[in-house]
């Protein structure tokens, strides 16, 4: 989940980027991550508690999946620091924790959840609410 408020995982990523000098992905980057505007999942939220039945299973992703590497170019530009490709070891030692996060290839599709809750997302995307001064001030 993303936007204004954040204070997950691509607030951590900039902060990484800040304390390390670089904005980092492991390997070539290309793994990668589900996300959506927190107001597009409250907005889920409020009709899966209206009409979702016992049970169900709700997907929030607005977009399907934005590779790390993207993210971190974003961070990078933003910050104007170097964007680099870290090998396993490396990444190991730059994410600490969060690597199993930084490496995982997530894509997940919200088609059923839009059918079913007619459910459509209308906040920006992460790379274009990344690009915000919200993340960076």
């Amino acid at each position: 989940m993303h936007g204004a408020g954040d204070h997950g995982f691509v607030p951590h990523l900039i902060g990484l980027a800040r304390d390390k000098g670089v904005s980092a992905h492991a390997g070539d980057g290309t793994n990668r991550r589900p996300t959506v505007h927190r107001l597009d999942a409250a907005r889920l939220y409020r009709k899966a508690l209206e009409s979702a039945e016992a049970g169900a299973v709700l997907h929030a992703a607005a977009e399907e999946g934005v590779p790390l590497r993207a993210v971190a170019e974003v961070i990078g530009r933003r910050l104007g620091v170097p964007v680099v490709s870290l090998s396993e070891e490396e990444a190991a030692a730059h994410f600490g924790w969060i690597l199993r996060f930084a490496r995982n290839d997530n894509p997940t599709s919200s088609t059923a959840t839009r059918e079913r809750y007619d459910w459509h997302p209308r906040e920006p995307g992460l790379l274009a609410d990344l690009d915000q001064d919200h993340y960076f001030a």
